[in-house]
């Protein structure tokens, strides 16, 4: 059996402290049940109105990993950043039995447990830093993505815009209103198909009044952006790359510039 060193352990514990010390851990009581999440909170939060990005990791993720995956507060470190931390959910690709964590599919699923654990933390927020309403945004992969969706359309005036990965909207596709979305898609991905995901795009692009034509948009690595104009001020951004159902390290600078690009501007 190979022997790990104290040396390499320790530089282990470094590496995995130094991923997390610019985020920490809070915790809400939501329907009588302990909720967290690891939040990055910037310096000027109590002077200055400041965006928020509320970040859903994938069905069996947990809240350190997508402080460490996503890294959103890396990119844009003057914006609070909540990495959530799902609960035991059936999936519905895997896990039926709901052993691991994940995210409320639909409206009404789970008790709803979810949207009450969104709506508290968003209320926390407001209440204890200098939240700028206009500049709210959310983003997540896989069943985060999915959950994405589902608070695009039962929490639609929050948002200023929205960027799902690797997920479909089939089941919430009813619930939607415009609103500037971006989609990170992977064409070999075979646990949410592309196919699957073109069908959600084409939805999103109808639902926003966009252009047939797209134009090229920002792109990095094997990532392409293709931005679609919007008659109703809701551009779609697809951001498609050859790869799996895995989430893109070149995303999270993406999805920030796009976030950067929108400000609510309706009450």
């Amino acid at each position: 059996m190979r022997r790990i060193s104290t040396v390499t352990l320790l530089f282990a514990t470094v590496l995995a402290a130094a991923a997390h010390a610019d985020v920490a851990q809070r915790d809400w009581q939501v329907d009588g049940v302990t909720r967290s999440a690891l939040i990055h909170v910037p310096d000027s939060m109590k002077t200055t109105p400041t965006p928020v990005i509320f970040a859903f990791h994938g069905h069996g993720g947990t809240m350190a990993h997508a402080a460490r995956t996503f890294a959103y507060h890396r990119h844009w470190p003057e914006a609070i950043v909540v990495y959530m931390q799902g609960l035991p959910t059936p999936g519905q690709l895997t896990d039926p039995e709901g052993k691991r964590p994940g995210w409320q599919r639909t409206p009404g699923d789970q008790g709803d447990r979810d949207l009450h654990f969104f709506d508290t933390v968003l209320a926390s927020l407001k209440s204890d830093y200098k939240v700028d309403t206009k500049r709210i945004y959310c983003t997540g992969h896989s069943n985060g993505g999915g959950f994405t969706y589902l608070l695009w359309g039962v929490r639609h005036d929050v948002f200023a815009a929205v960027a799902p990965s690797a997920a479909g909207a089939a089941r919430n596709r009813g619930l939607l209103k415009p609103l500037p979305a971006l989609h990170v898609a992977g064409t070999n991905d075979q646990l949410v198909k592309y196919a699957w995901q073109e069908q959600t795009m084409d939805m999103v692009r109808r639902l926003n009044g966009c252009d047939t034509d797209g134009a090229p948009w920002a792109s990095s690595g094997d990532l392409v952006g293709t931005i679609y104009k919007s008659s109703k001020s809701a551009p779609f951004v697809s951001l498609i790359s050859p790869g799996t159902h895995k989430f893109p390290e070149e995303a999270p600078a993406l999805i920030v510039k796009f976030f950067k690009e929108h400000v609510k501007n309706w009450p």
